[in-house]
Protein backbone atom coordinates (compact mmCIF):
# COMPACT_ATOMS: atom_id res chain seq x y z
CA UNK A 1 0.00 0.00 0.00
CA UNK A 2 1.92 3.12 -0.94
CA UNK A 3 1.11 6.01 0.42
CA UNK A 4 0.56 9.67 -1.21
CA UNK A 5 0.37 12.88 -0.42
CA UNK A 6 -3.24 13.43 -0.73
CA UNK A 7 -3.57 17.07 0.16
CA UNK A 8 -7.21 17.21 -0.06
CA UNK A 9 -11.01 15.57 -0.84
CA UNK A 10 -13.77 17.35 -1.67
CA UNK A 11 -16.83 15.94 -0.03
CA UNK A 12 -20.24 14.67 -2.42
CA UNK A 13 -22.96 17.07 -2.12
CA UNK A 14 -25.45 13.53 -1.37
CA UNK A 15 -23.03 12.88 1.93
CA UNK A 16 -25.33 12.79 4.52
CA UNK A 17 -25.29 15.10 7.34
CA UNK A 18 -23.48 14.79 10.67
CA UNK A 19 -25.23 13.83 13.73
CA UNK A 20 -24.94 14.36 17.45
CA UNK A 21 -26.84 11.26 18.44
CA UNK A 22 -24.34 9.39 20.06
CA UNK A 23 -26.87 6.17 20.64
CA UNK A 24 -25.66 4.21 17.70
CA UNK A 25 -22.25 4.48 18.81
CA UNK A 26 -23.17 3.52 22.76
CA UNK A 27 -25.75 0.57 21.67
CA UNK A 28 -22.42 -0.86 19.07
CA UNK A 29 -20.04 -0.31 21.69
CA UNK A 30 -22.26 -1.81 24.55
CA UNK A 31 -22.21 -5.53 22.20
CA UNK A 32 -18.52 -5.53 22.40
CA UNK A 33 -16.23 -6.76 19.18
CA UNK A 34 -15.54 -3.48 18.30
CA UNK A 35 -12.38 -2.32 16.00
CA UNK A 36 -11.51 1.32 16.16
CA UNK A 37 -9.97 2.76 13.32
CA UNK A 38 -8.41 6.35 14.61
CA UNK A 39 -7.09 9.14 13.18
CA UNK A 40 -5.18 12.33 13.68
CA UNK A 41 -8.39 14.12 14.79
CA UNK A 42 -8.41 12.24 18.10
CA UNK A 43 -5.31 13.75 19.41
CA UNK A 44 -5.99 17.12 18.40
CA UNK A 45 -7.50 17.61 21.74
CA UNK A 46 -3.69 16.14 23.02
CA UNK A 47 -2.24 19.55 21.26
CA UNK A 48 -1.04 17.77 18.06
CA UNK A 49 -2.44 19.21 14.81
CA UNK A 50 -4.71 17.47 12.39
CA UNK A 51 -3.17 17.40 8.84
CA UNK A 52 -6.92 17.96 7.19
CA UNK A 53 -10.11 19.83 8.13
CA UNK A 54 -10.45 23.68 9.89
CA UNK A 55 -6.62 24.81 10.17
CA UNK A 56 -4.87 21.64 8.80
CA UNK A 57 -1.53 21.71 8.61
CA UNK A 58 -1.70 20.76 4.63
CA UNK A 59 -2.92 23.58 4.05
CA UNK A 60 0.99 25.08 4.35
CA UNK A 61 2.58 22.32 4.93
CA UNK A 62 3.68 19.70 2.36
CA UNK A 63 4.92 16.38 4.26
CA UNK A 64 8.53 14.81 3.13
CA UNK A 65 8.21 11.83 0.84
CA UNK A 66 10.48 8.60 0.88
CA UNK A 67 11.44 9.37 -1.84
CA UNK A 68 13.07 12.95 -1.02
CA UNK A 69 14.20 11.48 2.56
CA UNK A 70 16.48 8.44 1.18
CA UNK A 71 17.70 10.74 -2.62
CA UNK A 72 18.76 14.10 -0.47
CA UNK A 73 21.42 15.01 2.47
CA UNK A 74 19.96 18.40 2.59
CA UNK A 75 16.29 16.72 2.59
CA UNK A 76 17.67 15.05 5.16
CA UNK A 77 18.87 17.59 7.19
CA UNK A 78 15.68 20.24 6.88
CA UNK A 79 13.57 16.78 8.06
CA UNK A 80 15.84 16.29 10.92
CA UNK A 81 16.89 19.69 11.91
CA UNK A 82 12.43 20.37 11.92
CA UNK A 83 11.62 16.92 13.78
CA UNK A 84 14.56 17.45 16.39
CA UNK A 85 12.82 20.36 17.13
CA UNK A 86 9.53 19.49 17.14
CA UNK A 87 9.91 16.23 18.74
CA UNK A 88 10.47 18.69 21.80
CA UNK A 89 7.60 19.52 21.83
CA UNK A 90 5.14 16.41 20.65
CA UNK A 91 7.08 13.91 22.89
CA UNK A 92 5.47 16.11 25.35
CA UNK A 93 2.32 15.25 24.37
CA UNK A 94 -0.25 13.52 27.12
CA UNK A 95 -3.49 11.40 26.05
CA UNK A 96 -6.43 13.42 26.06
CA UNK A 97 -9.77 12.42 26.81
CA UNK A 98 -10.48 10.48 23.75
CA UNK A 99 -7.38 8.57 24.29
CA UNK A 100 -8.49 7.85 28.05
CA UNK A 101 -12.19 6.64 26.65
CA UNK A 102 -10.71 3.94 23.94
CA UNK A 103 -8.57 3.16 26.98
CA UNK A 104 -11.32 2.35 29.28
CA UNK A 105 -13.30 0.68 26.76
CA UNK A 106 -10.94 -1.60 26.02
CA UNK A 107 -10.22 -2.47 29.91
CA UNK A 108 -13.86 -3.66 29.56
CA UNK A 109 -13.84 -5.69 26.95
CA UNK A 110 -16.10 -3.96 24.36
CA UNK A 111 -12.79 -3.45 22.08
CA UNK A 112 -11.48 -5.81 19.86
CA UNK A 113 -8.66 -3.65 18.88
CA UNK A 114 -7.35 -0.65 18.18
CA UNK A 115 -5.99 0.29 14.26
CA UNK A 116 -4.10 4.03 14.73
CA UNK A 117 -2.98 5.88 11.42
CA UNK A 118 -1.17 8.30 14.40
CA UNK A 119 2.50 8.23 14.97
CA UNK A 120 2.14 9.50 18.45
CA UNK A 121 1.76 6.34 21.06
CA UNK A 122 -0.96 8.24 22.65
CA UNK A 123 -3.52 5.32 22.36
CA UNK A 124 -0.97 2.87 24.38
CA UNK A 125 -0.36 6.12 27.22
CA UNK A 126 -4.30 6.29 27.19
CA UNK A 127 -4.48 2.75 28.48
CA UNK A 128 -4.85 0.98 25.06
CA UNK A 129 -3.18 -2.74 24.54
CA UNK A 130 -2.14 -4.41 21.41
CA UNK A 131 -2.12 -0.81 19.54
CA UNK A 132 -1.77 -1.75 15.69
CA UNK A 133 0.53 1.70 14.46
CA UNK A 134 -0.41 1.17 10.79
CA UNK A 135 2.34 4.49 9.91
CA UNK A 136 4.60 3.25 12.41
CA UNK A 137 6.02 5.54 15.41
CA UNK A 138 7.77 8.73 16.23
CA UNK A 139 9.11 7.63 19.23
CA UNK A 140 11.53 4.76 17.15
CA UNK A 141 14.47 4.94 14.96
CA UNK A 142 15.01 3.04 12.09
CA UNK A 143 18.77 2.14 10.14
CA UNK A 144 17.49 2.31 6.15
CA UNK A 145 21.30 0.04 5.89
CA UNK A 146 21.58 -2.45 9.00
CA UNK A 147 18.04 -2.21 10.30
CA UNK A 148 18.63 -1.61 13.70
CA UNK A 149 15.75 0.03 15.34
CA UNK A 150 16.27 2.31 18.39
CA UNK A 151 14.33 4.69 21.04
CA UNK A 152 13.76 8.24 19.84
CA UNK A 153 15.00 9.59 23.18
CA UNK A 154 18.73 8.03 22.45
CA UNK A 155 18.76 10.13 19.15
CA UNK A 156 17.35 13.21 20.87
CA UNK A 157 19.67 13.21 22.99
CA UNK A 158 22.38 13.03 20.59
CA UNK A 159 21.42 15.76 18.20
CA UNK A 160 21.18 18.25 21.43
CA UNK A 161 24.50 17.25 22.11
CA UNK A 162 25.41 18.00 18.33
CA UNK A 163 23.71 21.13 17.88
CA UNK A 164 24.25 23.00 21.11
CA UNK A 165 22.39 26.66 20.62
CA UNK A 166 19.62 25.36 18.12
CA UNK A 167 16.62 27.51 19.49
CA UNK A 168 15.01 29.04 16.51
CA UNK A 169 11.72 29.86 16.63
CA UNK A 170 9.06 27.90 14.71
CA UNK A 171 5.59 28.81 13.20
CA UNK A 172 4.27 25.60 14.23
CA UNK A 173 4.43 21.80 14.85
CA UNK A 174 2.57 19.17 12.03
CA UNK A 175 1.13 16.05 12.54
CA UNK A 176 4.35 13.98 11.41
CA UNK A 177 6.00 15.78 14.43
CA UNK A 178 8.45 18.63 12.63
CA UNK A 179 8.56 22.20 13.01
CA UNK A 180 7.68 24.62 10.26
CA UNK A 181 11.04 26.41 9.67
CA UNK A 182 12.91 28.00 7.14
CA UNK A 183 16.10 27.15 5.14
CA UNK A 184 17.62 29.88 6.92
CA UNK A 185 16.39 28.61 10.52
CA UNK A 186 17.54 25.09 9.29
CA UNK A 187 21.16 26.22 8.72
CA UNK A 188 24.18 23.93 9.23
CA UNK A 189 22.05 21.55 11.60
CA UNK A 190 24.29 18.12 11.96
CA UNK A 191 22.52 15.13 11.09
CA UNK A 192 23.72 12.25 12.89
CA UNK A 193 24.44 8.65 11.67
CA UNK A 194 23.64 5.05 12.84
CA UNK A 195 25.99 4.05 15.87
CA UNK A 196 25.88 0.49 15.13
CA UNK A 197 26.81 1.03 11.11
CA UNK A 198 26.98 4.49 9.84
CA UNK A 199 23.83 4.05 8.23
CA UNK A 200 21.30 7.12 7.47
CA UNK A 201 18.77 7.10 10.68
CA UNK A 202 15.13 7.55 9.54
CA UNK A 203 11.90 7.84 12.40
CA UNK A 204 10.16 4.61 12.30
CA UNK A 205 7.14 5.85 10.31
CA UNK A 206 5.75 5.43 6.96
CA UNK A 207 6.43 8.49 4.78
CA UNK A 208 4.24 9.99 1.82
CA UNK A 209 5.62 7.70 -1.15
CA UNK A 210 6.45 4.49 1.29
CA UNK A 211 4.61 1.60 1.78
CA UNK A 212 3.08 0.24 5.05
CA UNK A 213 4.50 -3.10 5.41
CA UNK A 214 2.39 -6.19 3.68
CA UNK A 215 1.89 -8.58 6.91
CA UNK A 216 1.00 -4.84 8.96
CA UNK A 217 -1.69 -4.29 6.25
CA UNK A 218 -2.66 -8.18 6.29
CA UNK A 219 -3.21 -8.47 10.10
CA UNK A 220 -5.23 -5.24 9.90
CA UNK A 221 -7.64 -6.82 7.60
CA UNK A 222 -7.60 -10.10 9.74
CA UNK A 223 -8.80 -7.52 13.01
CA UNK A 224 -12.03 -6.37 10.44
CA UNK A 225 -12.39 -9.99 8.95
CA UNK A 226 -13.14 -10.59 13.22
CA UNK A 227 -14.40 -7.85 14.29
CA UNK A 228 -18.24 -7.40 14.73
CA UNK A 229 -18.43 -3.34 14.10
CA UNK A 230 -15.55 -0.89 12.86
CA UNK A 231 -15.49 2.84 14.38
CA UNK A 232 -13.73 5.18 12.88
CA UNK A 233 -12.59 8.06 15.65
CA UNK A 234 -11.27 11.42 14.05
CA UNK A 235 -9.91 10.50 10.79
CA UNK A 236 -11.23 12.52 7.30
CA UNK A 237 -10.47 8.93 5.60
CA UNK A 238 -9.27 11.11 2.89
CA UNK A 239 -5.99 8.32 2.08
CA UNK A 240 -6.48 4.21 1.22
CA UNK A 241 -4.40 3.21 3.70
CA UNK A 242 -7.41 3.77 6.15
CA UNK A 243 -10.54 3.61 3.89
CA UNK A 244 -9.60 0.70 2.27
CA UNK A 245 -11.00 -1.06 6.27
CA UNK A 246 -13.85 1.24 5.86
CA UNK A 247 -14.72 -0.42 2.64
CA UNK A 248 -13.80 -4.20 3.82
CA UNK A 249 -16.25 -3.70 7.32
CA UNK A 250 -19.22 -2.67 4.78
CA UNK A 251 -18.60 -4.86 2.16
CA UNK A 252 -18.65 -7.75 4.69
CA UNK A 253 -22.25 -6.54 6.15
CA UNK A 254 -20.61 -5.07 9.21
CA UNK A 255 -21.88 -1.94 10.61
CA UNK A 256 -19.74 1.42 10.20
CA UNK A 257 -19.73 4.20 12.46
CA UNK A 258 -17.86 7.40 12.31
CA UNK A 259 -16.61 9.94 14.77
CA UNK A 260 -15.61 12.72 13.42
CA UNK A 261 -16.85 16.82 13.16
CA UNK A 262 -15.93 17.20 9.84
CA UNK A 263 -17.13 14.66 6.29
CA UNK A 264 -15.10 12.05 5.80
CA UNK A 265 -14.51 9.91 2.60
CA UNK A 266 -15.77 6.59 4.14
CA UNK A 267 -19.33 8.27 5.22
CA UNK A 268 -21.40 6.82 2.71
CA UNK A 269 -20.44 3.41 3.96
CA UNK A 270 -21.40 4.12 7.74
CA UNK A 271 -24.53 4.00 9.71
CA UNK A 272 -24.05 7.48 10.98
CA UNK A 273 -21.14 10.11 11.65
CA UNK A 274 -21.36 11.72 14.80
CA UNK A 275 -20.62 15.52 14.46
CA UNK A 276 -19.04 15.96 17.87
CA UNK A 277 -15.58 16.64 19.31
CA UNK A 278 -14.14 13.07 20.22
CA UNK A 279 -13.11 13.89 23.80
CA UNK A 280 -16.98 15.12 24.66
CA UNK A 281 -18.47 12.20 22.58
CA UNK A 282 -16.26 9.40 23.77
CA UNK A 283 -16.57 10.36 27.62
CA UNK A 284 -20.41 10.74 27.05
CA UNK A 285 -20.62 7.35 25.53
CA UNK A 286 -18.78 6.12 28.64
CA UNK A 287 -20.83 7.75 31.46
CA UNK A 288 -24.01 6.32 29.80
CA UNK A 289 -22.54 2.39 29.65
CA UNK A 290 -21.33 3.47 33.36
CA UNK A 291 -17.65 3.04 32.49
CA UNK A 292 -14.96 5.21 34.73
CA UNK A 293 -12.72 7.20 32.34
CA UNK A 294 -9.46 8.12 33.73
CA UNK A 295 -8.56 11.41 35.03
CA UNK A 296 -4.70 12.66 33.59
CA UNK A 297 -3.23 11.88 36.85
CA UNK A 298 -4.75 8.12 36.59
CA UNK A 299 -3.48 7.55 33.35
CA UNK A 300 -0.10 9.34 33.48
CA UNK A 301 0.34 6.70 36.70
CA UNK A 302 -0.66 3.65 34.53
CA UNK A 303 2.53 4.29 31.95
Amino acid sequence: MRMRPTVSWIPTADLPPGSTDLEPVASVLSTGGVLVLSGAGISTESGIPDYRGEGGSLSRHTPMTYQDFTASAQARRRYWARSHLGWRTFGRARPNAGHRAVGAFARHGLIAGVITQNVDGLHQAGGAEGVVELHGSLGRVVCLSCGTVSPRRELARRLEEANVGFEPAAAGTNPDGDADLTDEQVGDFRVLPCTACGGILKPDVVFFGENVPPPRVEHCRKLVREAASLLVLGSSLTVMSGLRFVRQAAQAGKPVLIVNRDPTRGDQHALTRVALPLGTALTTVADRLGIPVDDEATARARE
